[in-house]
């Protein structure tokens, strides 16, 4: 466990040091006569931003609950927030890392962080696919996004309600004390496909989706107030503005770059440049757009592992 732990402090401390990196590139590209003009615009996408973090973290622990753990809400948001510190993580896995917080704690199986992770990321793909039908008129060359997206969904809902409390059960049952490492493996992702289907419920799914919707939409609002304020000249409809932000954030997921960097600003700037943005503004609006959103959300979760080093007194109960 020492060994574990003395590889795990450096390697989080050099993917500290690499977003650091990264993100003073991104300030040296910014013009700061034109970000201080906008300020306010600049400040009110970042407030839409934290309430998105806020919807989304009242998700988390309604996901929680459902799977039977009732934590203090304090608690529940400081953990979520910790995994924005690994957001530039390819495809995000590494917002995982709030799991280890509920393992030290309060003796959560990794099945059950996994399975609201999971359904939790299946919700997101779906708000990010309607808010995304939005810019379909701007984005007439990116369809196959739209089209991608549909199908991962689909393969994702039929996955996660498919029988597999049965099938985990024979398979444990046939497994014996002493399985392989594969098998092994293989048990803990059917545990974690049985607890996914208690999220899958209509009432519970519907209400999930409803607040992705909000949350991301509300990204895609700041995205608007950015572009009126950098581009005056051009007219960017609110539901053009949301849809291209979120093609933007799937073109990024799909690129499995780390944060999606570099996919989701190429797509949002020629998304942008097809509305008549010019390229300098789009390219400002796009770096503007991911401070306020993906850095503010870094910076966040860095302030939120510093504020989880210690253990936290364990304050829930089990259904």
């Amino acid at each position: 466990m020492k060994f574990k732990s003395r590889l795990l402090y450096p390697a989080v401390l050099i993917f500290a040091i690499w977003c650091g990196a990264v993100f003073r590139a991104d300030l040296a590209q910014l013009s700061w006569s034109a970000i201080w003009a906008t300020r306010y615009a600049v400040l009110l996408a970042a407030a839409l931003s934290l309430l998105n973090y806020l919807g989304r973290a009242w998700r988390w622990d309604v996901y929680l609950k459902a799977l039977g753990f009732h934590l203090a809400s304090r608690y529940v948001v400081l953990t979520f927030a910790a995994g924005f510190a690994f957001t530039l993580s390819p495809g995000k896995v590494g917002e995982m890392a709030r799991a280890r917080y509920y393992q030290r704690d309060h003796a959560m199986p990794l099945s059950v962080t996994a399975a609201a992770f999971f359904i939790e990321r299946l919700m997101d793909v779906l708000a990010m696919a309607c808010l995304a039908l939005l810019g379909l008129a701007a984005a007439s060359n990116f369809n196959w996004l739209l089209a991608a997206a549909a199908v991962m969904l689909l393969g994702l809902l039929v996955l996660a309600r498919a029988p597999w409390y049965a099938w985990q059960q024979r398979f444990s049952a046939g497994s014996g004390e002493h399985g392989g490492a594969l098998r092994r493996a293989l048990d803990s992702a059917l545990k974690t496909l049985v607890s996914a289907r208690v999220l899958l419920r209509p009432r519970l799914a519907l209400g999930a989706f409803a607040l992705g919707l909000l949350s991301w939409g509300l990204e895609g609002v700041g995205l608007w107030l950015l572009a009126q304020q950098l581009a005056p000249s051009v007219e960017l409809h609110l539901a053009t503005a949301i849809g291209i932000y979120a093609i933007a954030i799937i073109a990024g997921a799909l690129s499995f770059l780390p944060g999606g960097l570099g996919g989701t600003e190429v797509v949002m700037a020629a998304l942008l440049g097809a509305q008549g943005v010019t390229p300098a503004s789009a390219i400002m609006i796009t770096l503007v757009c991911r401070v306020v959103t993906l850095w503010l959300a870094v910076a966040i979760g860095w302030l939120a592992v510093a504020a989880l080093r210690q253990p936290a007194v364990p304050n829930f109960k089990e259904a």
